[in-house]
Formats: C-alpha cells, structure tokens, sequence
C-alpha cells in the first residue's frame, strides 16, 4: 500500500509525481481540500509616451531637398 498526490479537474486525476506501478490496483480515492489557485493580474501595458506629445517638436532642415538621393543609397539605387 502507498499513497499518491494527484489534482482533480472534474473530470481527470493528474498524478503530481510518478506511479511505480506497472499492474492492476486497487485504490481508494480522498477528496482533501480544493486547491487555491493564484490569480495572476497582469499590469496595465501602457505606452511609455502619450500620443501626439512630440508634436510640432520635430523640424525638417529648411535646405533639405526631399527628391535628390542619398549619398548612403547611392549603391541601392543603381
């Protein structure tokens, strides 16, 4: 005779450890006490910025030619 741990889900025993059996038994089963199970909250995920804070912060260099190429690109663009 021995004793071994399980969880009940309503419908399965779920053996928290090995059974060292390998043949028919016998067995008599014990409801102890329900298991508590932790409820998790997860944290709000929240940007670290607001949207629209950075508005009207950023400026485009008044000399800045938006149709000519990039020196850097020159290779990408042939």
């Amino acid at each position: 005779m021995f004793a071994v741990e399980a969880l009940y889900d309503g419908v399965h025993f779920k053996p928290t450890q090995p059974i060292p059996v390998s043949e028919d038994y016998k067995v008599i089963i014990t409801f102890l006490e329900p298991v508590k199970t932790k409820t998790i909250q997860k944290p709000a995920i929240r940007p670290p910025f607001d949207f629209g804070c950075l508005k009207s912060q950023a400026k485009e260099a008044p000399d800045h030619d938006w149709f000519t190429p990039l020196e850097d690109f020159e290779d990408y663009l042939q």
